[in-house]
């Protein structure tokens, strides 16, 4: 069965640093919406600027890995305020800058 894209948004500073080849992992708080079934190998994602259609970039997830390490880092204390739990880290890469 396939699955859609994995649709997610990001925010502008994120979003250029995937479109501009500087950033190639996104992290979520681990859950039932971020997790190894979800978060597949092979699977296609879009990365979006907010919620919007205007800018898109499509990708393929590429690793995945569940850590505690990212949630004591400043962005993810900016996002969630906390660092309880686990992160999901998906490992995106990005059409155009594939190898």
């Amino acid at each position: 069965m396939d699955q859609k894209p994995l649709f997610i948004p990001l925010k502008r500073e994120f979003f250029l640093a995937f479109q501009a080849g500087e950033k190639n992992t996104e992290f979520r708080r681990y859950g039932t919406r971020w997790n190894e079934k979800t978060c597949s190998v092979g699977r296609e994602v879009v990365l979006s600027l907010g919620y919007g259609k205007k800018h898109r970039i499509h990708g393929v997830i590429v690793g995945f890995e569940r850590s505690e390490a990212p949630v004591t880092t400043k962005a993810w204390l900016d996002c969630y305020g906390h660092s309880a739990g686990e992160a999901a880290c998906i490992r995106i890469a990005v059409e155009g800058q594939m190898e």
